[in-house]
């Protein structure tokens, strides 16, 4: 197995995506750090890191989860040096926790504004500066943002500026990372989904059962970002990538499978 014994550190992995994401790699046997908030479950979202970490050892790999407000540098301290202390190094970096606030200028607050770019921008950057170190001995390492491809249509713009402000900051921050960690070898890249995902966020946030029903299931995203983490470092770095495209590169174009309704209308995600 490809990621046998690789140590891959998940932000925000107690739900959704990440947990997904999570999970997949676990099947192919890796040490898996699931660095979240949640440490008692909200059932209006659902998943705790402890319940994620008796699902990656159930699904084959090895779990650490630890408790970790990216807004905070001494947690992300605290996780990456638990992360040495338990599995000896980072391979994998996955920047997947997020905070979404789909308001216009108007009507966004400075609490919300600041929540988003604490989480999105800040988290991001200072989570991978923590990390670096140890990816530079990493094998095959790679940083995996969970984030869009910068659109720069007016519509993605005048519909929810703070948030859209706050997830092309990450995607930026990827293509940083990838200019600025080339000689080391590091990849640097970005996952979006071509639909909406059936996650919380989707269900508590855009557009509730309606939207679900046109949504695909998390684990194409956690497909698509099983075929990138496998691919190269050296060469597979600076992209924006798209979960649908990444499976036809690998011959996967029958997705059905990843409907909610088989064969139903599918909603396509935002900045696409």
């Amino acid at each position: 197995m490809f990621f046998k014994n690789k140590t891959v550190f998940i932000t925000g992995g107690s739900r959704g995506i990440g947990k997904a994401i999570a999970l997949r790699l676990a099947a192919e046997g890796a040490q898996i750090v699931i660095a979240a908030k949640s440490v008692e479950e909200n059932p209006k979202l659902g998943g705790t890191i402890y319940s994620v970490a008796k699902e990656v050892a159930e699904a084959g790999g090895e779990a650490l989860p630890v408790q970790c407000d990216i807004r905070f540098e001494d947690q992300v301290e605290n996780a990456v040096a638990k992360t040495i202390e338990v599995f000896g190094g980072i391979d994998i970096l996955i920047n997947n926790a997020s905070a979404i606030s789909l308001t216009t200028i108007e009507k966004t607050e400075p609490k919300r504004f600041d929540l988003m770019h604490d989480i999105n921008v800040r988290g991001t950057f200072f989570v991978s500066k923590a990390c670096i170190p140890h990816l530079k001995k990493g094998s095959n390492p790679h940083i995996l943002n969970l984030s869009p491809p910068v659109n720069l249509q007016p519509k993605w713009f005048g519909a929810h500026l703070a948030y859209t402000l706050s997830k092309y900051n990450m995607s930026m921050i990827a293509i940083g990372l990838a200019e600025e960690l080339r000689k080391d070898k590091i990849a640097a890249n970005t996952l979006w989904p071509k639909t909406t995902i059936a996650t919380a966020a989707v269900q508590n946030l855009l557009g509730g059962d309606t939207l679900i029903q046109m949504s695909r299931k998390p684990e194409i995203v956690a497909d698509a970002a099983y075929y990138i983490l496998s691919r190269p470092a050296e060469t597979c770095t600076g992209n924006f990538f798209i979960d649908e495209a990444v499976l036809a590169e690998e011959g996967i174009t029958d997705l059905s499978k990843y409907s909610i309704v088989p064969g139903g209308k599918l909603y396509t995600d935002l900045f696409l």
